[in-house]
């Protein structure tokens, strides 16, 4: 290694926690995780030095190289006779592969991850990339080995399939009050508000597509995401906050200088919030910004979801 291949110590532990996230989302387990990662470091050291040097985003490729792995332990025919996740989620929520302390948080709710094992390797793959990490849809493409628009669909289908595991049916009135309920106690800035209209593990998913300082991993509990939402809506001069029409239900919209920054979703389970979804990348907020000629009766905005 020259000064050339120096890296800070802090981006080199962030880097190994962001592979062993996108590895323990894959495959639910934290011993698992841990062995990918092992496994991506030792496929980037058996590159030639020429061809390192050649990478100029290495933290893209090792997620790339770290989910083409997971998706083949995905795909094994025997997976579900040896499955370590059933005992790793009994032990720890820690991915790093030790067992959890007593009282621990633990960083991806069970919940979520048991709803993730009904999904198809391919769907599980798509979700976790690009809902939940925001890699790019060539990058997804290559792991997943689709073509860009059939992993799209791959995603919102496995976000469709998680929506109606979790969620009981709920009527667009009743969707529809809990939004405009999440509306005013953000209005209002108000977290114990906001937090009682969450479901205690409930998880939002924050998309800015590399081209805005979101977060880039998701947020689990109700208190955490009320802090989050809050902090990303907090009130300012030409800030504002609408309750529109998100993929066919209400959802939020937030401009400054009145221009469209964020548009959240809800899915909604027992008239909380089961599930957010903030889309914060400006190039999928295109349309919202810009729309197309509509007639008189279409005022409510386009699609998030179709535009992502």
């Amino acid at each position: 290694m020259d000064h050339a291949d120096a890296v800070p110590i802090a981006e080199l532990l962030d880097e190994r926690r962001y592979l062993l996230d996108v590895a323990y989302w894959m495959l639910g387990s934290p011993t698992e995780a841990g062995s990918v990662v092992d496994e991506t470091y030792r496929r980037w050291y058996e590159l030639a030095d020429a061809a390192r040097k050649q990478i100029t985003a290495p933290r893209s490729w090792l997620a790339k190289t770290a989910g083409g792995i997971c998706l083949g332990r995905l795909t094994l025919p025997d997976r579900d006779a040896a499955d370590p996740r059933k005992s790793a989620r009994t032990e720890s929520g820690d991915i790093t592969g030790t067992p959890a302390r007593p009282g621990e948080k633990v960083e991806v709710s069970r919940v979520l991850l048991s709803a993730l094992d009904s999904l198809s390797p391919p769907e599980r793959a798509a979700f976790v990339l690009h809902h939940v990490f925001g890699l790019a849809p060539d990058a997804v493409a290559d792991i997943v080995g689709r073509t860009e628009p059939e992993c799209l669909a791959l995603a919102y289908r496995a976000r469709r399939r998680l929506r109606a595991r979790r969620s009981r049916p709920t009527t667009p009135e009743q969707h529809d009050a809990v939004a405009h309920a999440v509306r005013h106690a953000c209005e209002a800035e108000d977290a114990k508000l906001l937090a009682s209209l969450l479901c205690p593990d409930a998880t939002a998913f924050f998309d800015g597509g590399g081209k805005v300082r979101a977060l880039v991993r998701p947020v689990h509990g109700s208190r955490q995401i009320a802090h989050s939402l809050l902090t990303l809506l907090a009130r300012r001069p030409q800030t504002t906050i609408t309750t529109q029409s998100v993929n066919g239900r209400a959802g939020l919209v937030a401009r400054y200088d009145h221009r469209v920054a964020a548009v959240i979703s809800f899915d909604i389970a027992d008239h909380h919030v089961a599930h957010v979804w903030v889309m914060l990348n400006p190039d999928k907020l295109h349309f919202w910004n810009h729309p197309a000629p509509r007639g008189p009766s279409a005022h409510q905005g386009p699609s998030a979801e179709a535009d992502g």
